[in-house]
């Protein structure tokens, strides 16, 4: 079988890295909840934003990452890369909620804030401590804002035969997936939540964007790039951004609500985000193409020094995620118990970014001194061309030489 993969094993597309790290920084903008951030994040200009470029992406890299692993050890070696993945992305999750938790309840009763309680939705916890910490583990419970990372474990839990399959018949799992995506539109397909309700990020809907990712990575690129050569979709693209930046912005300024007819507004206002309205997926598929149009996978800017920082924030996009959560309670709880005037909350957003991006640099050289480390144990050394390895106290013996033939 083989497999043609969307990037030569020894390349790295930084822009991967680059636009991942731009949705974590937008995404933490927008969770901080201030009238001044959220201008800098993508929602206030289109339908889609930092989360579902964050999801589209996480499909790609995984289908790349893992793909290489089953079709390299097999499928049960590849399924367990990719659960030893779900277990560090749940773990992350349950810590964050915990410290998410006991940091809204803490602040909340020093400093005689009560309705952080009900914005954040804690008031579960204090109700029934016990139940909403098993429905927390059960990724039932969802605090304001911890929605995208039990989506993510879901949609990785459920990668391996996904996988699987697309390495045989990546279209006909593409097409599934899209038909997943309607009849759970249709028919009101969700999970649970706890108290009540479903779950925001619907992931019967949500997995279109994981899939496609994944489905590009995987060589479906090929079947579509006649779209990025095409000279008329960057002019259909172009209006249809505009169109939905107007529209967006008409939801929030009234004097532009006038514009449309109701009937017009009303189809992409409020914007359904739960099920991944078809609106909002096409925006984000035309700002995929315009964007890999307008950037190669070699554009030398990549490699500029301005980028770097948001570059690396994708390199170790789940440690900077969680804790740009963290950080956007934090930064609306400081606004809020001192000052929400614009020179405050810039500060409240540079600062953030600053502690997100000094994470990721960590995380980074730890990860690099660990695997240092590591080469360079007693245990990992490799024995000469040659000989293999011998137990303790034994010479080492010449390599046997291989049987043509041999089963």
């Amino acid at each position: 079988m083989r497999v043609e993969l969307a990037l030569p094993p020894s390349t790295r597309d930084l822009r991967l890295d680059l636009f991942r790290g731009l949705a974590n920084w937008l995404m933490f903008l927008g969770h901080v909840s201030t009238s001044v951030l959220a201008w800098f994040s993508f929602r206030n200009y289109g339908f889609s934003d930092g989360a579902d470029l964050f999801v589209f992406i996480s499909g790609y890299t995984s289908a790349l990452v893992f793909g290489r692993r089953m079709l390299e050890g097999g499928f049960v070696f590849g399924t367990t890369r990719l659960l030893r993945r779900v277990w560090q992305i749940y773990t992350a999750h349950m810590l964050l909620f915990v410290f998410y938790l006991a940091s809204v309840h803490l602040l909340a009763n020093s400093f005689n804030a009560p309705d952080l309680i009900d914005r954040f939705n804690v008031a579960p916890l204090l109700n029934a401590p016990v139940e909403a910490i098993t429905q927390g583990l059960l990724l039932r419970y969802k605090p304001l804002n911890l929605d995208v990372l039990p989506l993510y474990v879901v949609l990785m839990g459920a990668f391996p035969p996904v996988l699987w399959l697309m390495l045989r018949h990546r279209d006909w799992v593409m097409l599934g997936s899209v038909l997943l995506y309607f009849a759970a539109r249709q028919f009101g397909w969700n999970l649970p939540s706890y108290p009540a309700g479903v779950w925001y990020f619907n992931p019967f809907a949500w997995q279109l964007l994981f899939v496609l990712g994944a489905w590009l990575a995987l060589g479906g690129a090929k079947t579509v790039h006649f779209l990025v050569r095409s000279r008329l979709v960057p002019v259909i693209g172009v209006a249809y951004l505009v169109f939905a930046a107007v529209m967006t912005l008409a939801g929030l300024i009234p004097d532009l609500q006038k514009l449309f007819p109701p009937a017009l507004f009303e189809t992409f206002n409020p914007n359904d985000k739960t099920n991944l309205a078809p609106y909002r997926f096409l925006h984000l598929a035309i700002v995929i193409v315009l964007g890999t149009r307008l950037i190669a996978i070699d554009a030398k800017g990549l490699q500029a020094a301005i980028w770097k920082p948001m570059i690396k924030c994708g390199q170790q996009s789940l440690e900077v995620f969680a804790v740009g959560i963290y950080l956007a309670f934090i930064g609306y709880f400081f606004l809020k118990m001192t000052s929400d005037g614009i020179v405050a909350q810039l500060l409240v957003g540079t600062a953030g970014i600053a502690i997100m991006t000094g994470v990721a640099y960590y995380r980074s050289w730890s990860k690099r001194v660990e695997k240092a480390h590591h080469a360079q144990s007693p245990a990992h050394r490799q024995p000469p061309l040659g000989e293999s390895r011998a137990p303790a106290g034994e010479p080492a013996r010449p390599a046997e030489k291989a049987v043509v033939g041999a089963r």
